[in-house]
């Protein structure tokens, strides 16, 4: 979750966590011990995203201007611009290894800091960092949410499943969008293949995503360990017209607090 940006913090502490996972696993630092590569101890996104964005191409605003746009991009203007693109691409390529090494030698010097410190503890120093922030142990899933106001487009969220309730975030802020207690939730289910819809007290939300059945699955197994009512299994969405019975929910239901499911522990090896 750390490595694919799934828990939003600081630079400076996405570099602690690195040192600390470091220490774990070659315990203290030595210029002998080997090195994983840079994106199996710091999010690669974290990287790009301090690169200049690429230029965007004009659109052409007529069927004459596209044609004379295939026309150019044919000869010898194409020819310039695509060593154009292989010379910007290497900029940018360098560029990268520039930030990379910046960042491993950043992460070297924290690890340095921790000599002495056994597994056990950097683990559980990595651990608690992690849980800092307030969506640890959630599921998150990527959703695009499409009950948004008129003439908005889709608005790509975390989807954050909990033992305690469901929330919303956008990608990367540390605090949720909107949060609802099972309680407020009424009921929930796959409208088809693509959709998952989840009704909160007066309003229907509707979710773009490939992972319906995971978020269903996980929404009953936090109600089940919570010892709610035994809940039908969902069924696959039918070829013609779905009829949606929804699950419905037991209301005024907070689930205590459960195991973190279906992810791996943060700070195990498949951090």
């Amino acid at each position: 979750m750390v490595l694919r940006g799934y828990v939003p913090t600081s630079e400076e502490t996405l570099q602690t966590l690195a040192a600390l996972r470091l220490q774990s696993l070659n315990s203290d630092f030595s210029t002998h011990a080997p090195f994983p590569r840079l994106e199996e101890l710091f999010p690669p996104h974290v990287l790009h995203a301090r690169l200049p964005p690429l230029p965007q191409r004009p659109p052409a605003k007529c069927r004459g201007a596209r044609l004379r746009a295939g026309l150019l991009a044919g000869g010898l203007w194409g020819q310039a611009l695509a060593k154009q693109r292989a010379e910007r691409d290497q900029r940018l390529r360098g560029r990268l290894r520039e930030e990379g090494a910046s960042t491993m030698a950043a992460i070297v010097e924290k690890w340095k800091l921790l000599q002495g410190m056994g597994r056990p503890e950097a683990m559980a120093a990595y651990v608690a960092l992690v849980r800092e922030w307030p969506g640890f142990g959630s599921t998150l899933f990527d959703v695009d949410l499409q009950a948004s106001p008129v003439g908005a487009g889709p608005q790509r969220l975390w989807l954050g499943i909990g033992a305690k309730a469901v929330s919303l975030y956008k990608p990367g802020e540390p605090e949720p969008l909107d949060s609802f207690c099972y309680g407020r939730i009424s009921s929930f289910g796959a409208s088809d293949s693509s959709t998952f819809r989840l009704s909160v007290e007066d309003r229907d939300l509707l979710f773009e995503t490939s992972q319906v059945d995971e978020i269903a699955q996980l929404l009953k197994t936090y109600l089940a360990s919570a010892g709610a009512q035994r809940l039908p299994r969902p069924q696959e969405p039918p070829t013609s017209p779905p009829t949606l019975e929804p699950t419905v929910l037991p209301q005024g239901l907070c689930p205590a607090p459960g195991p973190w499911q279906h992810r791996p522990p943060v700070g195990s090896s498949h951090s």
